[in-house]
């Protein structure tokens, strides 16, 4: 249908958004606002007539958790429920008065040792296998590491696929993810009873037993001395130098022209020189962007990471639920799966599942512009990633050639099929697939962006290790508004980190990121003032872009119990005063309802104290160090740093060993995230040591500063466990000695600064 530029208008609502009703939640919210307020209130009546050092910390402390507080509210305030229809849409489509409009999928992987390829192929296998005609989806896979083990890997996942895609189809399988699929006990994984099921399920897990086994062989040295053929290009390259590697692994003919068969699948390593920024992963996604564009041109894009698994077949059509079925594309700039994690540790043991983030703060961004775009499980319209701002009915024909040189490159082949994207076209006309390679290698050169907007103003930003985010932002700021797409089972899963240093390393990577966009000319406050980007939106953005300044202010207020005692003074009324209700209510009625939030959503009372600890964790540790990272940028100083997290490949099964006490168990390294952690814990120990002291010298101190004290080594319990642990689990001698030299000089400082 390549004449036709847009589809027809369908009968019925594709989805539907409806507003929860959370009044109850909503004046529970005012009145914890009310109370910080009337905290501030007394802070400020009272100054005078009370210690001015820990009484005007505590003022300033509390200020600016009212602000983040109010931040948080607006985000929560209208929270949606949504509701999509994918069998209208397989009926609209499929009543031939319209045609299914194509899909390009990206995968992105950067290093084979910290996501190993099985990860990979894994994803690769359950979007090869969706419930969407093939000759409609093609798959790219980048691979930033260069690694011949992870394309001989893609060249054997594709061979299985020709097994697996059909039998999926045939059968109907709920779950299209070989290694859940073939793990899991689970007998809905399982819909048929038949002999001739049982057959070809054993066939298919023995292909796919052979299919690991041979990954696992090339990953032992082997594939290296196998160097010739179509890994030739391989050979002899280095991982940040070499010239770009384009392969076709598989190809869906023309001729299977009724959905059949398996997705296009092409592997990418972008050429990278030394000499030239590569931008981490923002670069590689831009790359994918113009090679699909010259080669499959769809104008519909998923990106997802190389851990972030299919759960539900069906997951394009509830994607284009909301891209076709909106009256107003200015509604659908881009469709974000809230992320989910597969196989979590029980409880959440280090608070990165973000089940009850999702549940409330993501709904409640939903009801204002749309979603944040949060680098995975996300649908694109590739004239959206192009710079397009919302109702332009047509782009093409208004800039000249030097224009699009300007903006998108001096590739003619990739002029032509953006001019096509840009003019609104649904089925725009498909370039010649096999005679697509030499335009693909020339616009994934390193040097093909030099002069154009790549990166400013079109495709992903650059300027933030979160591209995500900034992307994301930029795109809000144009007037669009984002789909929060949330169908059961959830779209996707991913996988978490599963040790201390891994998570803290990757909270500082967000930390770092969205403080340089703050710092940045694409600040939310920018945009709101300058660009399209609505207040409430600016605010809900504002709350996570907050990250890295809070730790000024979180170890402040958990260092302050300690001042106290160690001076006996005091920053909280006292146990005779009428004001201590304020404090204590709010202490209360915000861990009471933090707690709801978390039963409601499913989760146990272990949970959400896990929660609460770690994001004490990550504010003193991860975020702390964001900010500076952040700080030394605008000074010159350095340069920021893309850390890639390690990745698990675990199933449910393999991760829920209740019966092994070090499960969730904190870990320990050398790094120095895990120093002001240890010498918060290490202060407050030691001041209420000096406060037993002093109490046994008959002197006086505030118990409401005893109190406090306590719930900061409660909170850092992991900490206090790691100064006895051994091994991982122990923090190592070199933090503990540097976390205690910091806590001697904040004795004494106290003492002399009192």
């Amino acid at each position: 249908m390549a004449g036709a530029s847009k589809a027809k208008p369908h009968p019925f609502p594709l989805y539907e958004i409806q507003f929860r009703n959370n009044r109850i939640s909503r004046t529970i919210e005012i009145i914890i606002l009310f109370l910080l307020l009337s905290l501030i209130s007394y802070r400020l009546f009272s100054l005078r007539t009370h210690d001015h050092i820990p009484w005007l910390l505590a003022l300033t402390c509390e200020a600016w958790f009212t602000f983040v507080w109010i931040v948080l509210v607006n985000s929560k305030w209208n929270q949606i429920q949504t509701k999509t229809y994918p069998q209208r849409l397989l009926q609209w489509l499929g009543d031939g008065t319209s045609e299914f409009p194509a899909v390009d999928m990206f995968v992105t992987t950067a290093d084979p040792e910290l996501e190993p390829p099985i990860i990979t192929v894994n994803t690769v296998l359950s979007l090869l296998a969706v419930d969407y005609p093939a000759n409609k989806l093609a798959c790219y896979v980048s691979d930033d590491g260069a690694s011949p083990l992870t394309f001989y890997s893609l060249v054997e996942a594709s061979k299985f696929a020709k097994l697996w895609v059909p039998f999926c189809k045939k059968y109907n399988i709920a779950v299209r993810t070989p290694f859940r699929y073939f793990n899991s006990t689970n007998q809905t994984f399982q819909p048929d009873s038949s002999l001739d099921f049982q057959h070809e399920w054993k066939k298919m897990k023995d292909e796919y037993s052979k299919l690991c086994r041979k990954i696992e062989e090339a990953s032992q040295d082997s594939l290296p001395q196998q160097l010739t053929g179509e890994f030739s290009v391989f050979a002899n390259i280095e991982r940040r130098d070499h010239p770009t590697i384009i392969k076709v692994i598989s190809e869906n003919k023309k001729h299977v022209a009724n959905g059949d068969g398996v997705p296009h699948l092409i592997y990418i390593s972008r050429e990278k020189r030394s000499k030239h920024s590569h931008h981490y992963k923002a670069g590689a996604m831009n790359v994918l962007t113009r090679v699909s564009g010259v080669m499959t041109n769809a104008p519909f894009m998923l990106n997802v990471d190389c851990d972030f698994y299919v759960n539900d077949p069906k997951v394009v059509l509830h994607a284009l639920c909301f891209l076709l079925g909106a009256k107003d594309e200015r509604d659908t700039g881009f469709v974000q799966f809230p992320q989910a994690f597969i196989g979590g540790l029980k409880d959440d043991p280090y608070g990165n599942q973000l089940k009850v983030i999702m549940e409330y703060l993501g709904r409640g961004i939903s009801g204002i512009q749309g979603p944040f775009y949060q680098g995975t499980g996300c649908f694109h319209r590739r004239k959206v990633i192009y710079g397009m701002s919302p109702n332009v009915a047509d782009a093409s024909g208004k800039s000249t050639d030097k224009d699009q040189w300007e903006t998108f490159g001096k590739s003619k082949t990739f002029a032509l099929t953006t001019t096509q994207i840009l003019s609104g076209s649904l089925y725009p006309e498909i370039p010649i697939f096999p005679n697509s390679l030499e335009a693909a290698k020339e616009v994934a050169g390193c040097a093909y962006e030099s002069g154009t907007a790549w990166g400013q103003k079109v495709g992903w930003m650059y300027g933030s290790t979160t591209e995500d985010m900034l992307t994301g932002l930029t795109i809000h700021s144009r007037g669009w508004k984002s789909a929060y797409c949330v169908p059961d089972p959830p779209g996707f899963l991913g996988s978490a980190p599963a040790a201390g240093p891994d998570v803290l390393i990757q909270q500082k990577r967000w930390a770092t990121g969205v403080m340089e966009i703050l710092i940045s000319k694409k600040s939310p406050i920018i945009l709101a003032l300058f660009g399209r980007l609505q207040l409430r939106q600016c605010l809900a953005y504002l709350w996570v872009m907050c990250w890295p300044i809070r730790p000024i202010f979180e170890t402040c207020y958990s260092l302050l119990p300690a001042y106290c005692i160690i001076n006996n003074s005091h920053f909280q009324p006292k146990l005779n005063e009428a004001a201590i209700v304020i404090p204590a209510s709010i202490f209360l009625i915000y861990n009471l309802y933090n707690l709801s939030e978390y039963i409601r959503t499913g989760e146990s009372l272990r949970a959400w104290w896990n929660n609460q600890r770690m994001w004490r964790v990550y504010a003193s540790g991860s975020w702390l160090f964001g900010f500076l990272s952040g700080v030394v940028k605008v000074f010159g100083l350095s340069e920021t740093v893309f850390e890639v997290t390690k990745k698990d490949h675990s199933s449910d099964e393999t991760l829920d060993k209740d019966d092994d006490s070090n499960v969730g168990r904190f870990t320990f390294n050398e790094s120095p995230l895990f120093v002001p952690g240890t010498t918060i814990l290490l202060v407050n120990l030691a001041a209420l040591f000096i406060g037993f002291l002093d109490f046994k010298q008959n002197k006086s101190w505030s118990f409401g500063e005893v109190i406090c004290s306590v719930w900061v080594i409660l909170m850092y319990w992991a900490f206090l466990k790691g100064l006895f642990g051994k091994g991982k689990y122990g923090i190592p001698l070199s933090i503990i000695v540097k976390s205690v030299g910091l806590a001697l000089l904040f004795v004494h400082v106290c003492k002399r600064v009192y």
